[in-house]
């Protein structure tokens, strides 16, 4: 048994099992796919409610197949456009700058590094016979990553803005916690 990919497995997955329920169903705190997309508006990923409900089932989707250890490379490549295009759009827009994206990163690379190790017993991928991991994995799911997120950006940033909302001045605004919503009239 691979007790620690086992627990890099479930720790990985999970957050990301909740990042992207954040995003779709507004749990743990989020805010659903309407205030995200007005966050993700705001970063040019147009139209924002569509990439906020794609990023929150990529986040969602890949963080179960880490956990279980399932398509371990196709989940990595997901995970890493995710964290990509986050990193390029909201936390290194204006460049890389020290002691930013950790987060990021890490999730990005614990997913990856699953990728090149393989997802270990107990998994699906071993169970079924179907692991796939070593250098070429690794790089093949880093690859349709960055492509990935170099097709999110440049399709959102070809849609035109919608036109503008204030957010709310005490609502915080990061990926995980965008402005709420303004409220709607009846």
């Amino acid at each position: 048994m691979d007790l620690g990919r086992l627990l890099v497995r479930l720790t990985i997955g999970g957050t990301f099992f909740v990042h992207g329920t954040q995003k779709l169903f507004g749990w743990f705190g989020g805010y659903g796919p309407d205030g995200t997309g007005q966050f993700f508006e705001s970063l040019g990923l147009r139209p924002g409610r569509r990439n906020a409900i794609a990023a929150g089932s990529t986040e969602a989707g890949g963080g179960i197949l880490v956990a279980l250890g399932l398509a371990t490379p196709l989940a990595a490549a997901g995970l890493s456009a995710v964290m990509i295009t986050a990193l390029r759009t909201a936390v290194w827009k204006e460049g890389i700058k020290p002691a930013t994206g950790e987060h990021e990163v890490l999730l990005a690379a614990a997913a990856l590094a699953l990728t090149e190790t393989g997802p270990g017993a107990p998994s699906l991928d071993s169970a079924l016979g179907l692991e796939r991991s070593g250098l070429r994995w690794t790089l093949a799911a880093l690859s349709a990553g960055a492509a990935g997120s170099a097709m999110a950006i440049s399709m959102g940033r070809r849609e035109p803005a919608a036109p503008a909302q204030a957010a709310p001045a005490a609502a915080p605004a990061t990926p995980e916690a965008p402005p709420a919503p303004e409220p709607r009239s009846t």
